[in-house]
């Protein structure tokens, strides 16, 4: 009879946000400074998490934070004056780019990890303007943020306690 509003955590999504603001990116590797670049690097950071939470513990992610990240990106979607059916269509195209990003970030074994280079230089290198030493700068940077995580407890990366300095 009645809907409740389920309050959510966006705890972990606002620090990827942050994370995504680095002016690291638009700085020293040139990134264009666009919805869509920003999207790709909430992508591949929580990508790098998803794959340090699969690698160090046993337990599944917690859906709802999964969830609420997508919930989040659908909502500045709206919030950018798209509709429904261009949201959809968006959300879906958006939903693939995360997947090939989750499951080729690794180019390593499982029990080591390497990242792939090949992938950073497909969603990074708009137009041919980034070259290969931007792409190995922000190989370091990932590699770097990846081995950060994997340091924090389950907790404080679901709780968005994620105060990583490049």
């Amino acid at each position: 009879m009645f809907s409740f509003y389920k309050s959510h955590n966006n705890d972990l999504y606002n620090k990827l946000v942050i994370l995504s603001r680095n002016i690291f990116f638009y700085k020293t590797t040139n990134f264009k400074d666009s919805f869509e670049t920003r999207i790709t690097l909430i992508f591949v950071h929580f990508a790098l998490i998803l794959v340090c939470f699969k690698n160090k513990n046993k337990e599944k992610f917690p859906q709802e934070i999964f969830d609420n990240i997508f919930l989040n990106v659908e909502y500045h979607l709206r919030e950018m004056g798209m509709g429904d059916v261009t949201v959809n269509k968006q959300m879906k195209f958006l939903t693939k780019i995360f997947y090939d990003i989750l499951l080729k970030i690794n180019s390593g074994d499982k029990k080591s990890f390497k990242l792939n280079s090949i992938l950073l230089k497909k969603y990074f290198d708009i137009k041919g303007q980034i070259n290969d030493q931007k792409i190995v700068l922000l190989s370091k940077y990932l590699t770097n943020f990846y081995n950060f995580c994997f340091e924090l407890s389950l907790i404080d990366v679901l709780k968005g306690d994620i105060n990583f300095k490049n």
